[in-house]
């Protein structure tokens, strides 16, 4: 019996690759997959989606001729095994842990991801810039952009795609189609016709028949370039790329080296494009686990590789997320009025358990924010009472939407926030720092923050009811603190906040998640003779200003906490002591936000650390402003 020599450790980049025989190529992706799998089981991430592309990033690599040649991933959920063979092996346990290596590609952390990602639909936009900055400079190298057949929902793929078929610039578009969602059937017929149309002599077939059918009469030369077009498109399936500008090669199985290869090899010689290889994978390839599992393992925590058990521990609260959804679903009972609407974030957002109650009554709209915040704005137009849930970081794409058709019109949309603040290991692409800041500029909007589990139950009732403005509400990713929930939640007064605990000395304002925090901060204070109120904001918008006075008024320091960025909540609340006159009176008033910089990513505790906006920040804060010593006690748990 002949033992197979490992292959993976004689490559560390791809020119290591580019040596190998395309028969071992093969045995080559088998030990990839292996390597991605037992490391994934170690971190926990994305494992679907690089399961998937395991033969698609070798047959890549191995035919261009990377880094000098661009390749582009969009999102980037899939670039384990890219990270493999770039030089990261080595570092590949350390995904999307502290100090270690991001979840998606990232420019500074190597010269093989030229273009960062983890926000669908930008590869093919980036891409193209790539090849005509190449055009500009003179130069001859490849310009690869990889895009799954999910991403091809958002709007801006086809802006992007639009201006590539207008430049005529040489460009390569790998349609990675793992849902078979515009894939007719694949096999030997589908990958021996997208062989030859890809292939030399075909092109070079192309090329005479266009010249030739030039000096004909132009009414029939168009017939037979539209002839020529859709005879492919009906048999192969890209009439629609083609009216795009592109030149459509596929569909091809993308787990089949002998088929990608040689595809891959005629679209790299081809002397025109744009072109669009149109290539069919199956998320989770090649690991039973995921293949049977209904997400495909998207997104796993760590796991055991034989048996693909996944090892979640047991959570002490229920999640925000969850919390919304029945809070809705409640709310929907005696209400027809309620839908809602997601940007293909059903799981993430728990609107799959609201799409269970209410099949009816729930959209998830594809990647498409911008579309979701218009069609909500749509809705409410006509008396529906639309709950847009986007992630605070998602709901950036759809800023314009958020203005021009929904502020400005003032219409009633509601936009439950998740992943507000810091978010662990997705990182800096996935924080919810910045909502606060671009919410609050807009007139017509009312913004709330959930300090709990429970006030978000309210903040829920509260968005049902409110049919005078937008409402916007934010809370954290994962665990609730704890607190008893109650059966139905209350509409709260627009714009009050409340006192939690009562003091003489030090005022604690928190705004949202950082709510435990404060009252952590408030136990030590009191242990070092400082009385310590802490106050729930609720709201940034409108402000509540007779709490604000009543704080300033009776404490000899306050300071806010937020988890959002400069511009946000703290602001606000200067900007209206300043318009009183009362930061002129001597006021000990302090501000806590994030940090001015993207955070890399790490534990949530950890990653708040670095922020200094735990517990014992709070402490140290305060002491500052009261002139004592800063000690920092360690306050976890």
């Amino acid at each position: 019996m002949t033992v197979e020599t490992p292959l993976l450790d004689t490559v560390q980049y791809p020119a290591d690759l580019r040596k190998l025989n395309k028969r071992q190529l093969r045995q080559f992706a088998d030990e990839l997959r292996a390597e991605m799998i037992d490391a994934v089981s170690v971190t926990g991430g994305h494992l679907g989606s690089g399961l998937g592309v395991v033969e698609l990033t070798t047959a890549i690599h191995y035919v261009f001729n990377t880094p000098d040649d661009r390749l582009v991933w969009d999102v980037g959920h899939q670039c384990y095994p890219h990270k493999i063979i770039t030089g990261r092996r080595e570092r590949i346990r350390t995904l999307r842990q502290g100090g270690g290596l991001s979840g998606f590609t990232k420019r500074s952390e190597s010269e093989y991801d030229p273009f960062g990602a983890a926000h669908a639909a930008t590869s093919i936009s980036a891409a193209l810039g790539f090849a005509r900055a190449r055009d500009h400079l003179g130069k001859d190298n490849h310009s690869i952009a990889v895009i799954g057949d999910g991403s091809m929902s958002a709007g801006m793929a086809y802006e992007g795609m639009n201006n590539a078929g207008h430049l005529k610039s040489k460009l390569v578009v790998i349609l990675n189609d793992n849902d078979m969602s515009i894939a007719p059937p694949v096999g030997a017929m589908s990958a021996y016709l997208a062989r030859a149309s890809s292939s030399g002599v075909y092109q070079g077939f192309r090329k005479i028949s266009k010249q030739l059918s030039k000096r004909l009469p132009r009414a029939i030369y168009e017939k037979i370039a539209k002839a020529e077009e859709y005879g492919r498109g009906m048999v192969t399936g890209g009439t629609l790329f083609e009216e795009l500008g592109f030149y459509y090669v596929g569909p091809i199985d993308g787990h089949n080296l002998d088929h990608l290869i040689p595809v891959l090899e005629n679209v790299r010689d081809m002397e025109e494009g744009p072109v669009l290889v149109h290539v069919v994978t199956r998320k989770g390839a090649g690991y039973g686990p995921a293949e049977e599992a209904y997400d495909k393992y998207h997104g796993v925590a760590k796991f055991d590789v034989v048996s693909g058990k996944q090892k979640k521990g047991t959570p002490n609260a229920p999640a925000y997320q969850k919390v919304f959804a029945k809070a809705l679903i409640k709310e929907a009972e005696t209400d027809e009025r309620i839908v809602g609407v997601t940007a293909a974030m059903p799981s993430g957002t728990s609107l799959d358990m609201f799409a269970e109650a209410y099949p009816d009554r729930c959209y998830d709209v594809g990647i498409a924010e911008q579309h979701a915040v218009t069609f909500a704005a749509g809705l409410a137009a006509d008396g529906m009472r639309p709950f847009a849930a986007i992630y605070s970081t998602f709901l950036q794409r759809a800023y314009d939407s958020v203005v021009h058709d929904v502020a400005i019109q003032n219409l009633p949309v509601r936009f439950p926030m998740d992943r507000a603040g810091l978010v662990g290991a997705d990182g800096q692409t996935h924080a919810g720092a910045f909502d606060i800041a671009y919410l609050g500029c807009l007139p017509n909007f009312v913004l709330m923050a959930a300090g709990d589990e429970a006030e978000l139950v309210h903040m829920t009732a509260t968005a049902v009811a409110y049919d005078e403005h937008p409402i916007a509400f934010r809370y954290p990713r994962g665990e609730g603190v704890g607190v008893d929930l109650p059966e139905k939640g209350k509409i709260l007064e627009i714009g009050k906040g409340r006192i939690v605990r009562e003091g003489t000395k030090v005022a604690l304002l928190a705004y949202g998640g950082r709510l435990a925090e404060a009252l952590k901060a408030a136990d030590t204070l009191e242990t070092q003779g400082l009385s310590t109120t802490v106050a729930d904001a609720r709201f940034a918008k409108p402000l509540d200003h007779d709490l604000v006075m009543q704080l300033v008024k009776n404490h000899e320091v306050v300071v806010t906490v937020e988890e959002g960025s400069r511009g946000g909540f703290g602001a606000f609340v200067l900007h209206f002591l300043s318009d009183q006159g009362v930061l002129d009176s001597g006021l000990k008033i302090r501000t806590m936000i994030l940090p001015d910089v993207f955070q890399d990513q790490d534990s949530p505790y950890n990653m708040y650390e670095t922020a200094r906006l735990n517990a014992a920040h709070i402490v140290e804060r305060v002491r500052e402003a009261l002139g004592m010593s800063a000690e920092v006690v360690n306050l976890r748990g």
